[in-house]
């Protein structure tokens, strides 16, 4: 059984989100809601918020892929927003939930993670 995205954070001019869903949409893998990034933008507060809601946290940029397990090595605020937010100091897109798992950036490597732990 495929995962299903819970939540996309998704910017349409982004070329790292459209390669987001290309994965997504060339494994059939279903997203239940979508949030455009350029109209609903999270800030830093939104961000950490979010971030609270998930035990486990993956976030890739470009090779680099940091893993953040907030159940047993919570990591203080300044590291955590140092890693969900982009240059412009919002929530990095794409982002996206799966269960009490967030998602952020996107290389195949992290998103095949994905296909393998919903097995």
């Amino acid at each position: 059984m495929p995962p299903k995205i819970d939540w996309l954070y998704f910017r349409k001019s982004c070329t790292t989100c459209k390669n987001a869903r290309g994965f997504l949409d060339k494994n059939e893998i279903p997203v239940k809601e979508i949030t455009d990034a350029n109209k609903n933008r999270k800030g830093r507060s939104e961000a950490l918020a979010l971030a609270r809601t998930v035990t486990k946290i993956i976030v890739v940029k470009g090779k680099k892929q940091a893993t953040f397990d907030l159940k047993k090595a919570p990591p203080d605020d300044d590291t955590l927003a140092n890693h969900l937010l982009g240059p412009t100091g919002n929530l990095r897109a794409p982002t996206a939930r799966v269960g009490k798992t967030l998602y952020v950036g996107f290389n195949p490597e992290m998103y095949e993670g994905l296909l393998t732990s919903a097995q």
